[in-house]
């Protein structure tokens, strides 16, 4: 699965390595903080043009299949 995310780039200087889409300097997190303030795709895409609906959704897949691979016990109350 995570040889489909061709949009997910890591470049150590680009954003000191942080993942981002396509060599520019947007990060998987900013686009995944976007969606958490509840910015639809559209709204988005309308604040950053060079963005493409692609993008944004192989940053959410990125970030799935990322913490799929770092599951930490949570403690129960």
């Amino acid at each position: 699965m995570l040889n489909q995310l061709d949009r997910i780039t890591i470049n150590p200087h680009i954003c000191l390595g942080k993942p981002t889409i396509r060599e520019m300097r947007i990060t998987v997190a900013c686009i995944l903080k976007l969606l958490a303030s509840k910015l639809s795709i559209e709204e988005i895409l309308a604040a950053y043009p060079e963005l493409e609906e692609e993008d944004i959704r192989q940053a959410i897949n990125y970030a799935a299949w990322t913490v799929s691979d770092n599951i930490t016990s949570i403690p129960s109350t």
